[in-house]
């Protein structure tokens, strides 16, 4: 009896070694299948205007590994992904081009655009419209909201090309820094994440206290981005206006500001403020009167 148990447990070992062998076993055909992406003709479109002249990857795709795991991600549609392209190359791209000279922006825009369909919602009640990373990279969110946002001059930048211009500025500051005199010059009133609360995000408050713009008390970097976004895409009767608004102190601290603001384009970067400002909003102004085709993708 004990010699036959001992034969079954042999039998069974061998059988259990030969499956293991077996299933070791590597087969030379790889599981792991890589996608292939078929080149449209957007993607034609974007080597001849994107990635030849500038080494900027528009990269419109869904891609996981590019997005914040931290937010519900939504793909941008192709349609919107296409007018938007052309609106950055036009607007931002090229009005950059044309005062600070093509190698300027060769050289120092990002290059790779990421692009969500929705905006990125905070539990603060905030909405994240893009972001910058690493003096490479930005992320605009809400490509799929452009189509009603492009009625006015206004909402085309809230929701995108301010947005572009302000991380563009972080950029540029990751690159060569401001003075740090402009940190001093409302030091105190900082809020950091409370800039979206009450009174803070009254415009009778921010003003008043020197700031162009309630995200503009976040931090001295942040509002330095603002300072300069901001009046490069308001026109100068809404920015007099804005400034009255602030009154006596408010315009005063703004003033100065706005004044290192000029002083950093100038001296580091030898660009001047204004023609800038003038270029970009004649752009806008051309894509809100329709004279820029938004939709032609030949390459011809």
């Amino acid at each position: 009896m004990k010699n036959k148990l001992i034969n079954i447990l042999l039998a069974s070992a061998s059988l259990l070694f030969a499956v293991s062998c077996s299933e070791a076993y590597l087969d030379d055909d790889s599981v792991i299948v890589v996608t292939q992406t078929e080149e449209n003709q957007f993607d034609k479109w974007l080597k001849v205007n994107f990635v030849n002249p500038y080494n900027i990857e528009w990269m419109y795709r869904y891609v996981d590994f590019e997005t914040d795991m931290n937010y519900y991600q939504v793909p941008a549609d192709y349609e919107q992904a296409i007018k938007l392209a052309h609106i950055v190359k036009y607007a931002c791209i090229e009005a950059y081009d044309e005062v600070a000279g093509i190698d300027f922006t060769r050289q120092y825009f990002p290059k790779l655009f990421t692009l969500s369909g929705e905006w990125l919602y905070r539990n603060n009640g905030t909405i994240v419209l893009g972001t910058a990373e690493g003096g490479k990279k930005i992320f605009l969110a809400g490509v799929n909201h452009l189509n009603q946002n492009m009625a006015s001059r206004a909402a085309l930048n809230t929701y995108y090309l301010k947005t572009i211009h302000h991380e563009f500025t972080h950029i540029l500051n990751q690159t060569k820094d401001y003075s740090a005199d402009f940190q001093l010059i409302t030091g105190s009133d900082y809020v950091s994440d409370s800039w979206n609360e009450s009174p803070f995000n009254g415009s009778s408050y921010y003003l008043t206290h020197g700031f162009v713009s309630a995200y503009a008390q976040n931090s001295h970097g942040e509002d330095f981005a603002e300072c300069l976004s901001v009046y490069l895409t308001t026109s100068p009767e809404d920015w007099a206006k804005m400034i009255a608004d602030a009154g006596t102190t408010g315009a005063a601290l703004i003033a100065k500001k706005m004044e290192l603001v000029r002083l950093y384009l100038s001296d580091s970067w030898g660009v001047d403020i204004d023609e800038l400002r003038s270029a970009i909003q004649n752009r806008e102004n051309d894509i809100i009167k329709g004279a820029v085709d938004l939709t032609d993708i030949s390459t011809d």
